[in-house]
């Protein structure tokens, strides 16, 4: 995990070039370095060093004239080099590498091949080709200065007062001057009438467990966000067992505002069933409001759900940074392919319900997968999503709707996925963490944060600003004081429209009451903390 800047186009200073790109140095605290192509054109990395930590420093040149920065990881490249790139000279062991020979040998037409997360750029004389991964787990953005050269960028604090226009560059696509956008992912699933497969609970587990390990790759050591809820729990105890054959022992990681929290009780329970090397983070809500200033500069959005969520995650990244871990699995995604928010249920029909997990898992790079890696890399931490393998999302999400709705299993969300973890002979994880109710992260820290924070911001924000608002923010109005209150930080060093029109609110549907945090809506059930005291029957 990296960050990188590509600027297509001559006459750019050199040194503020640099200066640019160290704006993004949280990204890649281990190396920096810059490349002018022999036509002029920049190429700017800052460097977590993950995989080959000697020799895998970037741009990387690959064997004639093409030169190369990537974020992210390309977990099949052993099988590349192996295979189609065989006949090619490699200059590093960097799993990066094989990107831009992948462009030497197949032009433009090599995206299909890559398994991994990422976000790179590629530039070959006057010609150049930037992509990103099918999901935007990587971020990637794009723009245009007033002398027309292009940009390309992690995140868009190097080039939101360099472009007269920026935007966020769409996953699954691939642009080149030729082409311009190529959109090179079109999974079966993205037809909801595509889901018709019969329900496989024993393919659903070696597909999500394949997707794990594969994310176990790395030359650095590894841990595990822990919140105690079903996704973080099951990724834990996949990777916890594949280790365990290898004869390591996982740390796993969870957060609240003290030990009463819902999640740290959970977490706990499970750590000691998996046997994790157990760290357990509080913060307060005091310093919860302290840092929002600086988290919204990380994060780069005003959503409401992404800042509330943000907050625990950046203070629990800095601990597992702080204790030399680089690279951690996270469970975002469960819930947008099997419907697992609490609103889910609500669903008019099966269609509907199909449509919506369709249209939530297209739009994770705007809200979860942003969450993911922009507080997390804030400290350079990388952030791996085993739920959004292509491989496990062509078996999960063209699986019926029917058997995915909670409404089929009395009001029971992620039914399959809970029951295909099911095994009593070789339990997962404890009963009542397997079947524990959906709990937001944002809330599973503790009740207080979020209705302390809207409290807050109530108080800084008056009724006049709140009225005014459409004056003030013409573009994405904020409709509540808490909502006003971000949108104003991130106003102050993001001004520019373009900034704000990269933004997507989350909204959950079908329900009255339009706040993003789970306990809005009616089935919540804050028995939820009672869970170290008893189990839920099935």
């Amino acid at each position: 995990m990296c960050g990188i800047l590509a600027i297509i186009g001559k006459g750019k200073d050199e040194q503020l070039v640099k200066t640019l790109s160290k704006r993004m140095s949280h990204r890649g605290p281990d190396e920096s370095d810059l490349l002018i192509t022999p036509k002029g054109h920049i190429l700017s990395h800052e460097r977590l060093s993950i995989i080959d930590l000697h020799s895998g420093r970037q741009p990387i040149q690959g064997t004639k004239t093409a030169y190369m920065v990537h974020n992210g990881e390309i977990y099949n490249h052993q099988h590349l080099r192996d295979t189609v790139l065989k006949d090619h000279t490699f200059r590093t062991k960097s799993d990066s590498e094989v990107i831009v020979h992948l462009y030497e040998k197949f032009g433009y037409d090599f995206l299909d091949q890559l398994d991994g997360d990422f976000a790179f750029v590629v530039i070959d004389g006057d010609d150049f080709i930037a992509g990103r991964d099918p999901m935007g787990v990587k971020p990637l953005y794009y723009g245009i200065d007033e002398r027309g050269r292009t940009y390309f960028s992690s995140e868009m604090k190097p080039i939101a007062d360099q472009c007269k226009t920026f935007a966020t560059f769409p996953p699954g696509h691939f642009y080149t001057p030729k082409t311009g956008f190529v959109k090179y992912y079109r999974p079966a699933y993205e037809d909801h009438e595509n889901a018709v497969n019969e329900l496989d609970l024993g393919l659903i587990r070696e597909t999500l467990t394949e997707a794990t390990r594969k994310r176990l790759m790395s030359d650095v050591p590894i841990g595990v966000l822990l919140s105690g809820g079903l996704d973080s729990s099951l990724t834990s105890s996949i990777a916890a067992r594949l280790l365990a054959a290898e004869g390591k022992k996982l740390h796993s990681f969870s957060i609240g505002l003290d030990q009463q929290a819902p999640d740290a009780i959970a977490a706990r329970k499970v750590a000691a069933f998996l046997g994790t090397e157990h760290h357990e983070v509080h913060f307060t809500i005091e310093q919860g409001i302290g840092v929002l200033e600086k988290l919204i500069w990380h994060l780069e959005t005003y959503d409401v759900t992404s800042v509330r969520a943000s907050t625990p995650m950046y203070f629990l990244s800095k601990a597992i940074t702080d204790l030399g871990i680089k690279v951690v699995l996270s469970g975002e995604g469960a819930d947008e392919v099997f419907g697992g928010y609490l609103y889910f249920r609500n669903a008019p029909s099966t269609e509907d319900f199909q449509k919506e997990t369709i249209e939530r898992v297209q739009k994770l790079f705007t809200a979860d997968l942003l969450r993911a890696d922009k507080s997390t890399m804030a400290h350079g931490l990388e952030a791996r999503v085993p739920f959004l393998d292509k491989a496990f999302l062509d078996v999960a999400m063209t699986i019926k709707a029917e058997e995915k709705q909670p409404k089929t299993y009395d009001g029971i969300e992620k039914y399959i996925l809970r029951k295909a973890f099911d095994t009593p002979e070789q339990p997962y994880l404890p009963q009542e963490v397997l079947w524990r109710q959906k709990e937001q992260f944002s809330d599973g820290v503790g009740y207080n944060w979020i209705d302390t924070l809207i409290e807050y911001c109530a108080s800084k924000v008056t009724d006049a600003q709140l009225e005014a608002a459409a004056e003030r923010f013409p573009y994405n109005t904020p409709a509540t004081k808490e909502a006003y209150f971000y949108r104003d930080i991130f106003h102050k060093h993001y001004p520019q429209t373009a900034a704000a029109q990269t933004v997507r609110k989350w909204i959950p549907k079908w329900q009255e009451n339009q706040d993003p945090s789970g306990r809005a809506n009616a089935a919540h059930v804050k028995a939820d903390t009672e869970i170290a005291k008893t189990g839920i029957t099935v």
